[in-house]
């Protein structure tokens, strides 16, 4: 299952870094996070618990980002 969210993010670098802290959260199966559209697409692996996950995920990108928001 895909899920696109709505992300603030303050740079591409900034981007990069929360994509590769995503992809290693345990339930993603694949992220991109697109600096641009200020968008992350989040590909969640078979019976993950998207709301669970993401709030992984965002622990984890807020390692990288303090600031950072997620719209869940």
């Amino acid at each position: 299952m895909k899920k696109t969210y709505k992300i603030e993010v303050d740079c591409a670098n900034c981007a990069n870094l929360m994509e590769n802290e995503t992809k290693k959260t345990e339930g993603v199966a694949n992220a991109v996070v697109n600096f641009m559209t200020q968008k992350m697409i989040v590909e969640f692996e078979e019976g993950a618990e998207p709301k669970a996950v993401m709030k992984k995920v965002l622990k984890a990108c807020k390692k990288v980002e303090p600031d950072c928001e997620i719209e869940l």
